[in-house]
This record gives structure tokens, sequence and C-alpha cells, in this order.
């Protein structure tokens, strides 16, 4: 199974920022256990890396990925700490070279017709959809498609994606998956509350399934 096939399996993507690493094997579990096993641990800390290397480490279900990649190192930093995958919320072409010549599934952030024609042209097949709401949601998305749909392109929206707007979003086929940022909610992290974090998990997992069978 590729990348996009175990993104798409998922359906919704919690976006993860970890102050401390030592949040990171009990929160994976929790969201494993919730039924997402895919997560975005972004690079918006200094804990990212160390936080990756232990779930890949200790919870071996789960597929983790790195975000908000935003240089060649960062980049460098996440396939040296076992990230499966990156996403950026921009779309910079050395990133995207470094990452293919590194064999690192990438997928850069677009919000225009035109970026999206330069990640396609630099051999992209998935694209991060950002930041989606304010940038035009399902009818921008739609928009794009009725130019590229031809491309083969797939998208994962992440901006102003909730559990409210979610399905909107997943009853597009070109839409492999969505990044959820409500999955871990910043208080309910700092508590280690993560039995709320799993209940969330939980309530998002199910409507995938109710959505995509």
């Amino acid at each position: 199974m590729d990348i996009i096939e175990t993104l798409g399996k998922a359906g919704i993507i919690p976006v993860i920022v970890i102050e401390d690493s030592q949040q990171a094997v009990p929160l994976a579990r929790a969201l494993v256990a919730g039924g997402l096993p895919v997560l975005e641990v972004t690079f918006r800390t200094e804990a990212a890396a160390g936080a990756i290397a232990a779930i890949r480490r200790e919870v071996p279900e789960a597929v983790v990925g790195a975000g908000t990649v935003l240089s060649v190192e960062q980049l460098e930093k996440a396939k040296a700490a076992g990230a499966a995958f990156c996403v950026a919320p921009g779309f910079d072409p050395a990133i995207v070279a470094a990452a293919s010549a590194a064999g690192m599934p990438f997928c850069p952030g677009i919000a225009t017709a035109s970026e999206l024609s330069q990640a396609l042209s630099a051999g992209c097949k998935m694209v991060k959809f950002f930041p989606a709401e304010a940038a035009g949601g399902v009818s921008m998305i739609k928009n794009l498609l009725g130019a590229f749909r031809f491309t083969g392109v797939k998208f994962m929206p992440t901006g102003g994606v909730k559990i409210s707007n979610v399905e909107n979003y997943l009853s597009v086929p070109e839409i492999v998956c969505c990044g959820g940022t409500w999955i871990v909610p910043n208080d309910a992290l700092k508590r280690g509350d993560y039995a709320a974090i799993e209940a969330l998990a939980s309530e998002a997992s199910s409507l995938v399934r109710k959505i995509r069978g």
C-alpha cells in the first residue's frame, strides 16, 4: 500500500503540535485507539523530530509523518527521525526536489491554480490545499478540478476543516484525506487528557467510515 492509499484509508489525519516529546507516545496510542493511525507531527516546535522518532519506536501501528516542513534541513531531520511522509503549507521547488532525491513522499501546499500547476510540473501527485476554508473550501477545489482533473491530482485540505464540514470535503473523490487540526486540542494535550483526544479521534474515524464505508 503506497502512502496515498494509506492516507486515503485513514481519511482524517490529526495535525499535531507537540511541545514536549514525552507526550508523543501516549498521544499516538490514544489516536490509534480512536481509529486514526496516520498522524502528522508538525515542525512548529523543537520537539517534532524527537516526537516522530519516539512514535516510530514505540507505536509501530502508527504511520507518522512530518508537517509544516519549511526547509531542506527540516526535511532531512524528518527523514532521519523516520517520518513516512512530509507535508508543507506552501510550494517550494527546492524542498520538492530534495524530497524526490531522498525518496520521501512529499505533499506541498497550494492555494491557487498557478501553484497547483507548478506542483504538478515538479512531479507531485498530491497537494495540501491550505488554508482550506479561507482559500475557498470545497467550492475552490471543485473549480480547480474543472481544469486539473485529467492530471489525476489528489488533495489534502487542511485549515478550517472541522467535524461539522469534513463530510463535504471527504465526499469529493479526489480528496484523499483532510488534516484534522481539531482532533488534538492544545488544552487537552497540556493536561494529558488522552481519553478526550481518543474520543475525538473515535468520532472522526466513525464519520470516515460512514462517508466511505
